[in-house]
């Protein structure tokens, strides 16, 4: 998966990665040549005192030093820039298929997942291509250079590499091994940690009202601990790594002075050779330490990477048309026929067989029980999720086949949730119409009734609106909602109990000004309040996920068991006639 999800994303940057590794391998093969030369002036310019020798060779060195600074810092440049474009790239996709996952799909992950997947997990594969460009690319190169210039130098003495090359790599294999699985538990603990932290954030005020503070804390306590608990696991298992290696490198260094020595003093080695053959050991083990620490970060990087991977290779059960219609004939018209949605798994569906007809001009009414489907079955018109069965229709084609933009100007849906983003109350309600004005900004308030609470607000307009709108009452946050669908100027409008937090004055006020400003647009509301409903022109009765009741308010009353029984649990008889 790593390997695969590298190959794709690098692959428009092949010409910079080229350089990188031109300016690595002309930096690694300076590095390579300093101690041949500086064996050459202890063996030809020291020991026999030549001046002339040390000063030649060492000019030679500083520049050949200064080219390997200047390729060294040219591919860490380039390594750099090419590792922040991919973390860019691949949080990019991400980010685009998330947004176009429908409902099903995102439960399925979870919020928090998602968003550890698109921060931490992009971020853990951004850092090893950065490793890997910075390091890896040159490790191997100095390696097997440095095995070359060694034997070049002695190779009986480059017997001690036969016996350390071997025992570092059979050693941080075993240790790599041990980390992957641990990694990926500490990724999925991270999610969890996320979760807990982001249900307390959002759930503060729950917390505070039960007073679970005490509860929460522990819970989160709880979630730290199994996390802190991997951590530790996996750093012991690296903190025995660089031991061991620094170990075998001392240890090798010693077996390296003892022999040498031997060699010298039987006239077979010089002592500039033994210099650089020291230096040598030190850039093969030095090496060798790089590619550890790169096998320190492959595994987490690539458990992360199979994690993107799930996200990108997961298709959204809501598909885009192959041929989308892009013009409607007829404005507004909403028809369902036997639809049905199961949620996959599900031993019974949500809504079964349902028939539903809404024309311009008129307000039809969603009431039933809670868990009935009737968010469900709002959600079908917008594409949130896809029917499982039958259809839904808008001007008689199948939304399915509408071009998703003109669905979206079709369809404005107030959801049960309203949700405002970070901004201005001004951005919010031009989210669905940027080019809206002023003037219909203020008149979509009017409407909502929302219009005096945002004069008070200081700055009108422009007055800061928190992430989810958190700075706002619910019911503000409701009005605000309505008027940003009210901007957008939608043919068929959806109010998914969207009056809920609205006192009755309000939203008395609230459904007489809409019915002005939708005379002319198809309306669906669903709502538990029967005053919200009673006067509507269609009211559909649901009772788990079936229509059992179709008609006014009067009508039902008279003959359909389950709306009445709805009524009379918030009416009194004299009330509902």
């Amino acid at each position: 998966m790593l390997i695969r999800l590298l190959r794709t994303y690098l692959r428009p940057y092949r010409k910079p990665i080229t350089l990188l590794v031109l300016l690595q391998f002309l930096q690694t093969c300076a590095t390579l040549y300093l101690p041949t030369l500086n064996a050459d002036i202890i063996d030809n310019g020291v020991v026999s005192g030549d001046t002339g020798y040390i000063l030649s060779s060492g000019a030679l060195m500083i520049g050949i030093s200064v080219v390997q600074v200047v390729c060294n810092i040219g591919a860490v440049y380039y390594g750099a820039r090419t590792a922040a474009s991919l973390g860019r790239d691949v949080r990019a996709a991400v980010f685009d298929r998330v947004q176009s996952f429908s409902a099903r799909e995102v439960g399925h992950f979870g919020a928090p997942s998602l968003i550890t997947r698109t921060t931490n997990d992009v971020q853990q594969v951004q850092m090893l291509a950065l490793m890997t460009f910075t390091l890896m690319v040159s490790a191997p190169i100095m390696c097997v250079g440095g095995i070359v210039l060694a034997l070049g130098l002695d190779v009986p003495l480059s017997g001690v590499l036969v016996a350390v090359v071997p025992v570092l790599g059979i050693g941080v294999t075993l240790i790599v091994r041990r980390l992957r699985p641990l990694f990926r538990t500490m990724q999925v603990r991270l999610d969890t940690v996320n979760r807990v932290l982001r249900e307390q954030i959002t759930g503060n005020r729950v917390i505070r009202a039960f007073v679970r503070d005490e509860y929460e804390q522990q819970r989160f306590r709880h979630a730290n601990a199994e996390l802190t608990e991997m951590s530790l696991g996996t750093g012991k298992l690296l903190a025995v790594m660089f031991p061991m290696v620094m170990t075998v490198v001392n240890l090798s260094s010693i077996a390296v002075v003892w022999f040498g020595a031997h060699r010298i003093d039987s006239g077979r080695m010089e002592i500039g050779d033994l210099t650089a053959f020291l230096a040598y050991l030190m850039q093969i083990v030095m090496s060798v330490m790089m590619a550890t620490f790169m096998f320190m970060m492959v595994p987490r990087a690539e458990v992360c990477a199979e994690r993107i991977e799930e996200v990108l290779d997961t298709s959204s059960s809501v598909v885009p048309p192959v041929a989308p219609v892009r013009e409607l004939r007829r404005h507004g018209h909403l028809e369902l026929r036997g639809a049905g949605f199961r949620y996959p798994g599900a031993e019974e569906p949500v809504l079964r067989a349902v028939d539903l007809v809404a024309r311009p001009g008129e307000t039809t009414a969603v009431i039933g029980s809670t868990g009935s489907g009737k968010s469900t079955l709002l959600g079908l018109v917008p594409r949130l999720f896809d029917a499982t069965d039958g259809e839904v229709l808008v001007d008689g084609v199948e939304v399915a086949s509408l071009d998703p933009k003109l669905l979206a100007a079709t369809v404005g849906l107030v959801p049960q949730k309203p949700y405002l983003f970070a901004g201005t109350v001004a951005t919010n309600l031009r989210y669905g119409n940027p080019d809206a004005t002023d003037e219909e900004l203020w008149h979509a308030l009017e409407v909502a009734q929302a219009k005096q609470f945002v004069e008070r607000l200081d700055g009108g307009l422009d007055s800061p609106v928190a992430q989810g709108g958190t700075n706002v009452s619910g019911g503000q946050r409701q009005r605000l909602a309505i008027a940003r669908t009210l901007v957008q100027r939608p043919e068929i409008y959806l109010f998914d109990d969207s009056f809920s937090a609205l006192d009755y004055a309000t939203d008395a006020a609230l459904r007489a000004a809409l019915a002005r400003e939708t005379a002319e647009a198809t309306v669906v509301i669903v709502a538990q309040r029967v005053a919200t409903i009673r006067d509507a022109d269609r009211i559909v009765v649901l009772d788990e996920g079936r229509v059992v009741g179709t008609g006014r308010h009067h009508e039902l009353m008279a003959d359909n068991e389950t709306y009445r029984e709805i009524v009379l649990s918030q009416l009194t008889e004299a009330e509902a006639a």
